[in-house]
């Protein structure tokens, strides 16, 4: 009976601490997600001059940062007003000091 529940025991430990290590490698989940360019309902070029761009929650923009673009769908969590361009761009993309203003999806306002 204790070897069953030490087992079990483990086997918790095991699988929340797997978890936990993939929420910590999994942080721009809580902005959205990567999509393909053919997705993009709205394309952006960010410049050295652009400082902040303005989206809606459920939004489909390509970034155009120095000749890379990237597509990423706007999946914020509730309240999130804001947050660094570079939190989500990907390896090799220098989005500079640009945010991120993401208002409320329209469908939802009301």
């Amino acid at each position: 009976m204790f070897n069953a529940l030490r087992s079990a025991l483990v086997a918790t430990a095991v699988i929340a601490g797997t978890g936990a290590a993939h929420a910590a490698t999994s942080q721009p989940a809580a902005y959205g997600e990567a999509v393909a360019s053919s997705a993009a309902a709205r394309q952006v070029t960010i410049t050295a001059d652009i400082k902040s761009v303005n989206v809606n929650d459920g939004d489909t923009v390509a970034f155009n940062v120095n000749g890379k673009t990237f597509t990423w769908r706007f999946d914020t969590l509730r309240g999130m007003g804001s947050f660094d361009l570079a939190r989500i761009a990907p390896a090799g993309v220098d989005a500079g000091m640009t945010s991120v203003y993401v208002a409320s999806n329209p469908l939802y306002r009301g």
